[in-house]
């Protein structure tokens, strides 16, 4: 897996060794609010983390790209990006998450952008995104990174995406 630079980030692999500073960034209950769920206690991470080291679903159809946000000038890290690549490479489901504390600051979408970027550059068609309706925040990182709006709702989020035009080659929409 490649490490991706943006213009004042850059994505590294996630590693079982991210866990302990990641557990910090993730500690904000409000960071949960509109994708459900618990800050992770540090077992909890550290043991997803050790799942995500195998990059593919444990049937081998999913290839689980994740990557830590890492600003440059202090190599903090800030938050964290994914890919769930799937459908022989051709879709992937992109999701990005920053630390309350460094939220405000551009870093999703800069982060989401290098990844929708690399994603295209690889010769992915589709790249998805969910999100919930009431999450201004997300839906405006998602229209930055070239997805738009479905009629499809799943469990409460609204599906984003974005599609490779019809026979055009890797370079299109990158």
């Amino acid at each position: 897996m490649e490490i991706i630079a943006a213009e004042r980030l850059t994505l590294w692999p996630l590693t079982v060794q991210d866990a302990d500073e990641m557990a910090e960034v993730l500690a904000g209950e409000e960071l949960y609010a509109f994708i459900g769920g618990a800050a992770p206690t540090l077992p909890e991470l550290r043991a997803r983390y050790a799942r995500l080291e195998a990059r593919r679903s444990p049937d081998g159809r999913q290839e689980w790209l994740n990557w830590i946000i890492r600003r440059d000038i202090d190599r903090r890290a800030v938050g964290y990006v994914q890919a769930t690549v799937a459908d022989e490479g051709r879709r992937a489901e992109v999701a990005w998450v920053v630390g309350t504390a460094w939220q405000g600051h551009g870093y999703a979408s800069e982060a989401a952008a290098a990844l929708a970027g690399w994603l295209r550059a690889r010769g992915v068609a589709r790249i998805e995104a969910h999100i919930h309706p009431d999450h201004h925040a997300s839906m405006a990182v998602a229209g930055r990174i070239g997805l738009l709006p479905t009629d499809h709702v799943e469990d409460g989020e609204r599906l984003w995406t974005w599609e490779r035009p019809s026979g055009t080659g890797r370079e299109a929409g990158a």
